[in-house]
């Protein structure tokens, strides 16, 4: 195994890209060192007991202000994993043209040790910890949802903060992923998942590099292997099949991995796994020799959507994906990623794949700032503008259209549909730029190179014109 941490494998991706830059050694350093690490502890009364419980705010980088980045429940939060997040978050923002600073947070917690009442005093009660040092405020940071926590937990964090700085007119946007009736978003729940089959549509529609896999382009057919089926699993699994028409042949979870070679529907797999608490005897699937062996498995996409550090120097060689899709944060070590690119495979990083909760999150930000629902003013009016042009077509071809292609035709976008259409386009655009990169510099031979450097040029550029570099 590596003997370095979290971070130090995000500082070696930058160093690796900061050598295709013409950049000065102190800026990079600059761009790659984290600003400000607050640790705390801080007392809580679990039933009769008073615990103590460690926890992380990390600002990285704070040339855009605010900084952006989630909060982690984990008996694997440490300061490394968390910095090293925050980092990520800081390279996610640039690629994605996000105008926030990268940011993370954690506790270090087993939820399942808890009452749902104890973790919402535990969560107010870190929430009080970042307001009184000034880690959290709409314009100062803003805390979003991540691996074990979620909507729940980011509506205790407003509440509190709300609370705590009372007539502040835009507190709703002292968090994002909130739940939509608590000044969140529609859309915001399904994000990262939606981003990571953006991404990877995006990455099969250039004939080129399909070509040089030896695939076909296009998502529809191809085979799918998904390890981790919590939010980002599910939804990237499920858009991925009922929009992309991929065949998902297996699914690697904390209890064991199940294969079926002729597909695996996963919106039965959820409904079962969620009456059984398992995947393991799903009908019709076969399970398999350990947890992760569907890792292993022959596929042409594979997606971590787990944890940190899943694919390693000792499995990379035994990955038979062409594609892999990040949509973990670090699923692939360094070393894992050398053998897997001599192997010829395509991997999109998390830098990218996994940008589309914080592309979300800036949208119900931006919606909390305007202090109004995306929609609300343009919906009727679009909606009678294609009547009457539906209308005028009609008369003018003598043709005519049934309620539900009609409906088609003339509906008006709703918040959901902005949202969808902005991620969308969101990444698009960063793809094609990320690619751009790739391949007009020959010396850059793999994507997470490519959008490291596509990051760290655009940081650079805000320090150089912001005057915030001397």
């Amino acid at each position: 195994m590596s003997n370095y941490s979290f971070f130090e494998g995000v500082e070696k991706n930058f160093d690796k890209a900061a050598a295709h830059t013409e950049l000065s050694s102190g800026l990079l350093e600059q761009i790659k060192w984290c600003n400000s690490v607050f640790r705390t502890r801080f007392p809580v009364r679990i039933g009769d007991d008073v615990e103590v419980f460690e926890a992380y705010r990390v600002q990285h980088s704070n040339h855009r202000m605010p900084t952006k980045g989630g909060i982690r429940y984990s008996m694997g939060v440490n300061q490394d994993e968390v910095m090293a997040l925050a980092a990520l978050m800081t390279y996610k923002c640039a690629v994605v043209d996000v105008p926030f600073g990268g940011a993370k947070g954690g506790v270090k917690i087993n939820t399942r040790k808890y009452t749902e009442e104890q973790l919402e005093r535990i969560t107010r009660r870190y929430a009080a910890e970042l307001i009184r040092k000034n880690f959290i405020g709409p314009g100062m940071d803003v805390p979003a949802p991540d691996y074990g926590t979620g909507p729940r937990e980011m509506a205790w964090i407003m509440d509190t903060y709300v609370s705590l700085k009372p007539g502040e007119i835009d507190a709703a946007g002292c968090v994002t992923g909130k739940p939509v009736t608590q000044n969140g978003i529609n859309g915001r729940t399904e994000a990262t998942g939606r981003g990571v089959y953006y991404a990877v549509r995006e990455a099969c529609n250039h004939e080129d590099d399909m070509s040089a896999l030896g695939l076909t382009t296009g998502l529809e057919g191809k085979t799918m292997v998904i390890q981790g089926l919590g939010n980002v699993g599910s939804y990237t699994g499920t858009i991925s099949q009922d929009e992309g028409k991929v065949k998902i042949i297996g699914i690697a979870e904390y209890e064991g991995s199940i294969y079926n070679v002729n597909g695996i529907d996963i919106h039965e797999l959820l409904a079962f796994r969620k009456e059984t608490g398992s995947i393991i005897g799903f009908p019709g699937s076969t399970t398999m020799e350990h947890r992760a062996a569907a890792l292993e498995m022959e596929c042409d996409i594979l997606v971590p959507a787990a944890l940190e550090n899943q694919i390693n120097e000792t499995n990379a060689a035994n990955i038979k994906a062409k594609i892999i899709v990040e949509a973990a944060n670090g699923p692939v070590t360094p070393e894992a990623e050398e053998v897997l690119l001599k192997k010829g495979c395509l991997i999109i990083p998390d830098m990218y794949a996994n940008a589309g909760g914080v592309t979300v999150s800036y949208f119900e930000w931006l919606k909390n700032l305007s202090h109004m629902r995306f929609g609300r003013m343009q919906k009727r009016f679009e909606a009678n503008r294609y009547e009457l042009l539906v209308d005028l077509v009609l008369k003018m071809t003598g043709k005519q259209l049934n309620e539900s292609e009609r409906k088609l035709l003339t509906f008006g976008a709703d918040e959901v549909d902005l949202v969808r259409s902005g991620l969308e386009e969101t990444m698009i655009n960063a793809y094609n730029g990320i690619r751009e990169t790739w391949k007009s510099n020959p010396e850059i031979k793999d994507l997470r190179t490519a959008a490291m450097v596509y990051a760290i040029k655009k940081i650079a550029n805000d320090y150089l014109a912001l005057g915030i570099w001397p």
